[in-house]
C-alpha cells in the first residue's frame, strides 16, 4: 500500500469527487481513478459508492478515511522534524471565514506558498465553524470572541466592530442611544447572536431580535445598506460604506469592545511547523494595531 494512494484517497473523500480531487492535486482524473481502484483492490473493500450523481464514502470508506488521514498527517510531522529548518513540504488544510478570507487572509496564504514551493496549501472559505479534527483541517482562522473548546488558540491581532445603520433606516426609525434600546429596533444578525458594548469600564451584553438572519457577514452588510435594520459588524466590512455615507455609525458613546483574530488548531502539545509559520506570518500582517 503506497502512501500516495492514501493521500489521493483522502483528497477524493474530502473533495467529494474525482474531478475536484484531481484539480486540487494537479493530476489527471484517470490517474486518481486508477489509484483509488488499486487501493480498493489491495484492501478488498469498496471505499466509494459510485452513482450517476457522483461518489460517496461507504461505511468502510468512512472508517478508512480517518486512518489514512492520520497516517498522512503523521508522516508530514516526521518530515518536518528531519527537514532543514527553512523547508516546509507536504500539505496544509486551512479554513478561513468567507467574509474576510479571500480579501484579508488569502494574500498571506499565497505568500506562504510562494516562499515554500514544496508546500501544498488547501484553503476552504466558509463562515461556518468547521470541525477541525473530523474534517481533517490543520488549523482555522477565526474572528471574534472564542467560545470554550478543546481547541488550541493563538491570538494574532485585534479586530474592531461598528454598530451601523443606513440613513434611510435612521430617518424612518431613529437610532438607539443606549444598549437597552436595541430591543426596540429591527436588526440584521447571525442566528442567536449576543452583542457587547462598553458602558464606561463595564461590558454590557445584549441579545437582539431580528427578522433578517444570515450566516454570512456580507449578506448582513447588504441588508443594512438597504435599510432593513441595525447591524453589528467588523469595521473592515463597513469602513468604505461609512466613508461614502451609505452607512452611519450609531450609539458611538457605547463602543464595541475589541475582538480578536485567532489561529485555532486541534489539541496537541506542539503545533506543526506549517501552522507555526502561518501564525507568525499572520501576526506580522495583523498584529501591529
Amino acid at each position: 500500500m503506497e502512501l500516495e494512494d492514501l493521500r489521493i484517497f483522502v483528497e477524493v473523500a474530502d473533495a467529494g469527487g474525482v474531478s475536484s480531487a484531481a484539480l486540487r492535486l494537479g493530476i489527471s482524473k484517470s490517474m486518481v481513478s486508477r489509484r483509488i481502484t488499486r487501493l480498493e483492490a489491495e484492501l478488498g473493500a469498496q471505499l466509494f459508492a459510485r452513482t450517476t450523481r457522483g461518489i460517496a464514502l461507504t461505511e468502510a470508506g468512512c472508517t478508512f478515511r480517518d486512518y489514512a488521514a492520520r497516517v498522512s498527517a503523521d508522516l508530514d510531522v516526521v518530515r518536518e522534524t528531519i527537514l532543514p529548518a527553512g523547508e516546509l513540504r507536504g500539505r496544509m488544510r486551512v479554513a478561513a471565514p468567507l467574509s474576510f478570507g479571500p480579501t484579508y487572509f488569502a494574500p498571506v496564504l499565497s505568500q506562504m506558498a510562494s516562499r515554500h514551493p514544496q508546500l501544498q496549501i488547501l484553503s476552504s472559505y466558509t463562515d461556518r465553524f468547521v470541525d477541525l479534527v473530523g474534517e481533517g483541517f490543520d488549523c482555522a482562522i477565526r474572528l471574534g470572541h472564542l467560545s470554550d473548546s478543546n481547541l488550541v488558540a493563538r491570538r494574532i491581532g485585534p479586530i474592531f466592530g461598528k454598530l451601523v445603520a443606513s440613513p434611510a433606516y435612521i430617518e424612518a426609525h431613529g437610532a438607539p442611544e443606549a444598549p437597552d434600546e436595541i430591543v426596540n429596533h429591527q436588526v440584521v444578525m447571525r442566528d442567536a447572536e449576543t452583542w457587547q458594548f462598553m458602558d464606561g469600564d463595564e461590558i454590557v451584553t445584549v441579545r437582539p431580535q431580528g427578522r433578517f438572519i444570515a450566516d454570512n457577514a456580507m449578506s448582513l452588510v447588504a441588508a443594512a445598506l438597504d435599510g432593513v435594520g441595525v447591524a453589528y459588524l467588523p469595521e473592515p466590512l463597513v469602513a468604505e460604506h461609512i466613508c461614502s455615507g451609505a452607512l452611519v455609525p450609531i450609539m458611538t458613546r457605547h463602543p464595541i469592545p475589541p475582538a480578536g483574530i485567532f489561529v485555532v488548531r486541534p489539541p496537541g502539545q506542539y503545533p506543526s511547523r506549517k501552522v507555526r509559520t502561518l501564525t507568525e506570518m499572520l501576526i506580522e500582517r495583523f498584529g501591529t494595531r
